[in-house]
Parts: structure tokens; sequence; C-alpha cells
């Protein structure tokens, strides 16, 4: 399972289905964002996510982690968020 790669430009919506489809399939997901527009759109995508899945009964717990990525052949911290079933 690939994490999911989140930019500021990405659209909530289209990262809630992805969220969804990989927690139906492996009962957890893992978002990498960097930059606060990153998380912030990571964030929103999660909240649309939780809505998706509630009504069927699955609770969706969130754990955030700090993560080293090369991007460019620059080193920057990016946020890893967890997502799993609860």
């Amino acid at each position: 399972m690939e994490p999911l790669r989140v930019s500021a430009k990405s659209q909530p919506k289209s990262v809630a289905g992805a969220i969804a489809a990989m927690v139906n399939d492996y009962d957890k997901a893992e978002i990498v964002a960097v930059g606060a527009g990153a998380v912030n759109q990571a964030i929103k995508a999660i909240a649309i996510t939780r809505g998706f899945m509630a009504p069927r009964g699955i609770d969706l717990v969130v754990i955030p982690a700090f993560n080293n990525v090369e991007i460019d052949g620059v080193a920057r911290t990016s946020i890893k968020l967890f997502v799993e079933i609860r």
C-alpha cells in the first residue's frame, strides 16, 4: 500500500474517496502532506471521509506523525497521517 500524497492543490473530495477506498480495502490508510496547505487539505479530506463512513458504523481514528522526505534533493519534514478503523 503506497501512501497518498496530498498537496495544497488537491481536491478534498477526491482525496476523501481515495482514503475511503483504502480503508475499505486495507482497514487503514496513510497520507503524506508537506506544508500547511497540504495538511489543511488532508484534514478536510479525512473529515469528509468520516462523513462517508460513519453512517455505515465505521469510526475512523487519525494518528499524526512527523516524517522526513526528500523533494528535489532537499530534505523536508512532512506530516504523515495514519487513518485506522476504531
